[in-house]
């Protein structure tokens, strides 16, 4: 039996469109998965639909389940959740997250595909890829008990890192951001919200998510001597000015990449990438998260909202698309 599917392709950059195709039948070890919800990772997404991701990161920024290549045409996107409709019997009928595309339907090998905890809604299940993505950065980071940590950039990935170390013990975290609509989203995460010029100095740890040179300048400034700014920003084919002059030598400084990509060294030999998504899915169990949703559009709608967030016309964090 044919199952038809439908799917959003970026034509070439800043064009959308939708585009029907069919699906195989699930072989052995394969699921139908029936999407519930997806997520656009506005940062991520909004580079690649303006055509910004360099040649030289072409391979490195595919998707594990994109089709085509950049800039375009291209199927693009990872925060998928939906319902297992064929496959192993001990699958059917669950709910579960997958990094696909937004689409319809899709078929998968099973090992691609996590089970959402029974304590999640399928619809804050979207943003598991996001917050595994501030869990590998605190594994790299590696925050102790009392530390006083900003995190600078109130965007998607910033507030699941704030959402992530809400309540570590003993410890200060300030999430810090220029826009003050952002306020509400640390209120509820937990944490403290300040603008730039009123965060507070001396932090052992810096995570910075802002993408913007000004944030990172800022970092610098706050983070305490022999302290670590831990870059999160993925700033796509634009060139940034790092400060290292002034104080960077002196304080001793350090500024570190964390890409979630691939597991830091410390966990490397004792957890898989099936781990650490198992863990983001367990956080999210916390309602808190609920503030990372700040829109939803049904998928119809999505050649013209994609444009809207790509320019910020549509401000989001995570912006949810129904099926």
């Amino acid at each position: 039996m044919e199952r038809e599917a439908r799917a959003f392709w970026i034509r070439s950059p800043g064009k959308g469109e939708i585009r029907d195709l069919v699906l195989p039948e699930p072989g052995p070890g394969e699921v139908l998965v029936r999407t519930l919800f997806s997520g656009v990772s506005r940062g991520t997404e909004a580079i690649v639909f303006r055509g910004g991701v360099p040649p030289n990161q072409h391979a490195i920024m595919r998707a594990p389940f994109q089709d085509g290549a950049f800039p375009g045409p291209v199927k693009y996107g990872y925060l998928n959740v939906g319902t297992v409709e064929d496959g192993p019997r001990e699958l059917l009928g669950r709910t579960v997250f997958c990094l696909y595309p937004h689409q319809t339907r899709y078929v998968v090998p099973a090992s691609a595909v996590s089970v959402v905890p029974d304590g999640v809604p399928p619809g804050r299940a979207i943003l598991a890829g996001t917050v595994e993505t501030a869990v590998n950065a605190l594994w790299d980071a590696a925050p102790l008990v009392g530390d006083r940590i900003a995190v600078v950039g109130a965007g998607m990935v910033g507030c699941s890192v704030a959402g992530v170390l809400a309540g570590f013990p003993g410890s200060r975290v300030q999430l810090v951001d220029t826009d003050p609509s952002r306020a509400g989203v640390a209120r509820a995460l937990g944490v403290e919200f300040v603008p730039p010029e009123e965060a507070a100095g001396g932090c052992d740890l810096v995570v910075h998510a802002s993408a913007t040179e000004a944030g990172l300048a800022r970092s610098l400034e706050l983070v305490a001597p022999e302290g670590e700014v831990v870059e999160l920003s993925w700033y796509g084919d634009r060139r940034v000015s790092v400060p290292l002059g002034e104080f960077f030598h002196s304080r001793r400084l350090t500024v570190r990449a964390s890409q979630v990509g691939a597991i830091p060294p410390a966990r490397r030999s004792r957890r898989t990438f099936a781990d650490r998504l198992a863990l983001a899915l367990r956080i999210l169990a916390d309602p808190a998260f609920d503030a990372l949703i700040t829109g939803e559009s049904p998928f119809g709608e999505l050649p013209q909202v994609m444009p809207r967030l790509a320019t910020g016309e549509l401000s989001a964090l995570c912006h949810r698309i129904t099926y």
